[in-house]
């Protein structure tokens, strides 16, 4: 007899058992763990939930949640919060249409007018339900085996600007201590803020490091004592994706992103990678073409959203028109007031 449960993510049994279930699951992702919603639900006051199928006391499916209030864009049930995979794992569809239901079911009790699964199974001829594989691609690829065959990976265009980057008079750090966080933030609002989109809570980088301990790290640029491109990278089964980087307006000058991005290939090989996880970007856009650059092939995401009956679809997409205006102006905004603003604003920008 199957049966479907709402998880008590408070409850220490719950979590390592659901973090096993993960690390188990093929289709497993960072952002399905339990340390991934806790910290985000803790560092934007927003709910974590998980939902499960259990069959005989085992997991049978599985569903990560992050439930999300904004003024702008609403309330909204998203798998997983502030990442770029989630979604249902499920050892049969079956499983995964009973999940189906339950999450439509508790986004109805809970007041959310919609849902948004990221990856894992996608529901197939449910009413309210539109899927997407043409939005989002996921760049991967295996890493090379020494430091020469790394560069040698990268095709001769970009390899000539990773080049200008060694030659560079620029410093590699990598640490998660409290100056290693500092200058990933500084250099990550500024960043952001060029790019038109508010900045996320400082104390959310924080979270998810402390939550993810050696699964997690930062690796900074620096020219002379100034930071110049930093990210924070996640390690997950043998991958690394650098997940929140970017660089300052000297950044590309002095090609520290191309040095920052080969500099970790590096790294996480001698932390023994076997893979590098460039992650998603939107189809079409400047960091999809950055990442085609690198020799990476663009992998077709499967994206579902739910809208419930009678509500209006919601629309968190900065590429959309009803956006243009406000993130033309955020980029105007002195970084100080950006970095005042933003955070209040991405708590809702799951």
């Amino acid at each position: 007899m199957a049966a479907v449960r709402a998880v008590d993510l408070s409850d220490p049994g719950e979590v390592r058992r659901l973090e096993a279930h993960v690390a188990e699951q093929p289709g497993g992702t960072a952002f399905h763990r339990p340390a991934w919603l806790n910290a985000v639900a803790r560092a934007t006051d927003n709910r974590a939930l998980v939902l499960v199928l259990e069959r005989r006391d085992a997991i049978a499916a599985y569903l990560p949640l992050l439930e999300v209030h904004s003024p702008l864009f609403g309330r909204v049930m998203v798998s997983s919060g502030f990442g770029v995979d989630g979604g249902i794992l499920a050892d049969r569809p079956a499983d995964a249409e009973a999940l189906f239901g339950a999450v439509e079911e508790l986004a109805l009790r809970r007041s959310c007018p919609a849902i948004e699964l990221r990856g894992g199974l996608l529901p197939q001829g449910r009413t309210g339900w539109k899927i997407r594989h043409d939005s989002h691609c996921g760049f991967s690829t295996d890493l090379a085996p020494d430091d020469d065959a790394q560069l040698t990976a990268i095709p001769r265009k970009q390899r000539a600007e990773v080049r200008k980057g060694l030659a560079g008079e620029l410093t590699v750090s990598v640490g998660t201590d409290a100056a290693q966080r500092a200058a990933h933030y500084a250099v990550y609002a500024e960043s952001v803020r060029n790019l038109g989109t508010p900045v996320f809570p400082k104390a959310l980088f924080g979270a998810v490091l402390d939550a993810f301990g050696a699964d997690a790290d930062i690796l900074t640029v620096s020219q002379g004592e100034t930071p110049v491109a930093s990210v924070l990278s996640l390690y997950h089964k043998g991958a690394v994706m650098p997940y929140w980087g970017g660089g300052t307006m000297a950044a590309r000058r002095l090609r520290a992103n191309d040095r920052m991005y080969f500099e970790l290939m590096l790294h996480a090989r001698r932390r023994g990678c076997t893979r590098f996880d460039f992650g998603r970007s939107k189809t079409g856009s400047g960091a999809f073409d950055f990442k085609k650059n690198w020799g990476f092939e663009p992998q077709p995401l499967g994206y579902a959203a739910w809208t419930a009956p009678g509500a209006e679809a919601r629309d968190a997409d900065p590429t959309s028109a009803k956006h243009a205006a406000r993130i033309a102006l955020w980029k105007r905004l002195p970084l100080p007031v950006a970095n005042l603003l933003g955070p209040h604003i991405a708590r809702g920008l799951a």
